[in-house]
Formats: C-alpha cells, sequence, structure tokens
C-alpha cells in the first residue's frame, strides 16, 4: 500500500477543491439551474461523482487494512454511487426535453463505469489483491471525466 499512498493523497485533494468548485458553480448560477427541470439532477451527479472519490481516497489511506477491508469499502462506495445515478439518471430522463437525452445516455454511461469499477475493485481486492487498485484509478479517472462535463456545463455553458 505505501506506493499507493501518494497517489490517494493527490486523490484525496484533488477531489476535495474539486467537489468545492462545484458548489461554487451551483451557488453562482443557482437561479437559472433551479430553472431548468434536469440541470438540478447534473449539479447532484457530478457532486456524488467528486464525493465518492473523495470518500475512496480516505477510505484507501486508513493504515493497515485487510484488503477483505478495502474490498468491502469500495463495494459500499460503489453499490452507493451506482444506486444513487440510476435514480438520478432515471429522473434526468424523465424531465430532459427529447432532443438532450443522447448526449445524456453517453454521459451516463460514463458514470455508470465509473460506480461499476468501483464494484471491480472490490472484487479485485478480494480476488487478487493489491489489483483492485488499479481500478480505483479507473473509476477516479471515469468519475472525474463525467464530473468534469457537468461542472463546464453548470459553470461556462448554463451562461452562453
Amino acid at each position: 500500500m505505501n506506493s499507493w499512498e501518494n497517489l490517494f493523497l493527490g486523490e484525496l485533494g484533488a477531489s476535495a477543491a474539486l467537489t468545492g468548485l462545484v458548489f461554487v458553480g451551483i451557488s453562482i448560477n443557482l437561479n437559472k439551474i433551479m430553472e431548468s427541470s434536469f440541470l438540478p439532477n447534473t449539479a447532484l451527479e457530478a457532486l456524488i461523482a467528486f464525493v465518492s472519490t473523495l470518500f475512496m481516497a480516505f477510505l484507501m489511506l486508513i493504515p493497515q487494512q485487510l484488503f477483505l477491508a478495502y474490498g468491502i469499502e469500495a463495494l459500499c462506495v460503489g453499490l452507493f454511487t451506482w444506486i444513487a445515478m440510476i435514480a438520478i439518471h432515471r429522473d434526468t430522463l424523465r424531465k430532459a426535453p427529447r432532443a438532450y437525452r443522447i448526449p445524456f445516455l453517453r454521459q451516463f454511461a460514463i458514470y455508470h463505469l465509473a460506480a461499476l469499477s468501483y464494484i471491480g475493485a472490490s472484487m479485485s481486492f478480494l480476488i487478487w489483491g493489491t489489483m483492485g487498485f488499479y481500478w480505483i484509478v479507473a473509476a477516479t479517472l471515469l468519475s472525474y471525466l463525467a464530473a468534469f462535463v457537468d461542472t463546464w456545463l453548470l459553470v461556462v455553458e448554463i451562461n452562453r
């Protein structure tokens, strides 16, 4: 685990900063976001993505854990994230105009792959040990990618 600590420390700091950025973007554009039927869900999914990476990094930094503990932690974060995303995305598809559905589906796929990568990490920790850390990296990158797109929408595109 020692070789992974620096990565998770960086991820912890980055996730905290990016979560703050989403909060700032939401607060600056709150009226425009709330006027939309689906932008509140977009804000929520970005927050969940960044907070899940924050929690995962925090949990990975707990010292002297067994791979069983890593697996359980990754499973809990993955299931929470996946269930939350399913609920948010069902609601968004119900509320969003038809023209937005295809772009949303692409975005949703990235979020679901990220959540499923946490679950993959869980299984990898339980079966192969350290291989689970690589799944955490994949989940983090996918979460960041999807949440960056949503944050851009909430901070920049909303004002066009």
